[in-house]
């Protein structure tokens, strides 16, 4: 069982990202759970949601303190919050960011990846939700869901013109990881 825990503010999309991972996850033949943890229920304060994938059913119900992988949707939490806390030595973050992962001084054995998600988003979706970037970015950098379900999820969630442009966002964000960036 792999275990993911994302990072963002209210409304950021985190619930949201969660699900579509797990819809792409399940369209793949996957079990998976998603559930959201939050503090102060209000717009802009920082909140958790956690994703459990695994090749059997889940029967795990509780909130992910040692991720397998951590997805931070707004890098502001950086400072005050140890997003990358119990982030396992072999595991992965993917950082919504325009720095370069070293640039970040984090401390952690764990690979990290910066991808310019609100760029990526503004660029395709009109808006600075990052949060779809990031599903391609984190496809790309795990394998543990394909890009085409991760895009197939987001349209059925999405229909018609923005479920296209959640879509290229998250495809221009796996090609970015991809090419090395």
């Amino acid at each position: 069982m792999k275990e993911i825990r994302i990072h963002a503010r209210a409304g950021q999309g985190a619930i949201t990202s969660a699900v579509l991972l797990a819809m792409a996850a399940f369209e793949e033949g996957k079990y998976a759970l998603a559930f959201p943890h939050f503090g102060a229920e209000r717009m802009g304060a920082p909140m958790n949601a956690f994703l459990r994938l695994s090749d059997k059913e889940i029967r795990v119900r509780s909130q992910i303190s040692e991720p397998d992988y951590v997805i931070v949707i707004d890098a502001t939490l950086m400072d005050g919050f140890d997003v990358i806390g119990g982030l396992k030595p072999d595991g992965v973050a993917i950082i919504n960011s325009t720095a370069k992962p070293e640039e970040l001084n984090l401390n952690t054995k764990a690979r990290v990846y910066t991808v310019p998600g609100t760029e990526i988003a503004m660029e395709t979706i009109g808006r600075p939700l990052a949060n779809t970037s990031l599903l391609g970015a984190f496809a790309a950098a795990t394998g543990e869901v394909g890009i085409e379900a991760v895009m197939k999820s987001v349209r059925a969630r999405f229909p018609g013109a923005i479920g296209e442009r959640n879509a290229e966002a998250a495809r221009r964000a796996y090609e970015y990881i991809k090419g090395g960036a």
